[in-house]
């Protein structure tokens, strides 16, 4: 997987945890304002993308441990200061879950798939 693929994958995937958090409360599915909750969010995983220089390694753990990291941390803070939107406790705790399940999950998952697909390979 190419670079390029796994920001879209991670890009996808914070716009899903935005979507998601939309509906949960009754705010609507309008791509503007799921693209509008996602920004802080995605602002701070290109954060985490350049700091952990993930398109080295883009389906390494620890690039999605720097994405994850990035679009929790500075989309917090972005969302509470640039956004002027809540960051109550247990936002944070479900955006950290959330997050790490589906940055890191997915990598978890195309790794899995490809040791699987080499092994039958091999047999």
């Amino acid at each position: 997987m190419t670079a390029r693929l796994a920001a879209v994958a991670d890009a996808a995937c914070i716009v899903a945890f935005a979507a998601m958090g939309r509906a949960s409360h009754d705010e609507g599915s309008a791509l503007g304002g799921t693209l509008a909750t996602a920004a802080p969010f995605l602002i701070g995983g290109a954060a985490g993308w350049a700091l952990g220089r993930a398109w080295r390694r883009p389906l390494d753990p620890a690039a999605g441990a720097a994405v994850w990291a990035g679009a929790l941390v500075v989309g917090m803070a972005l969302r509470n200061l640039a956004w002027d939107r809540g960051t109550a406790p247990s936002f944070v705790v479900v955006t950290a879950i959330v997050l790490g399940l589906l940055l890191l999950g997915w990598r978890a998952a195309w790794r899995l798939r490809a040791r699987r697909v080499s092994g039958a390979g091999s047999a």
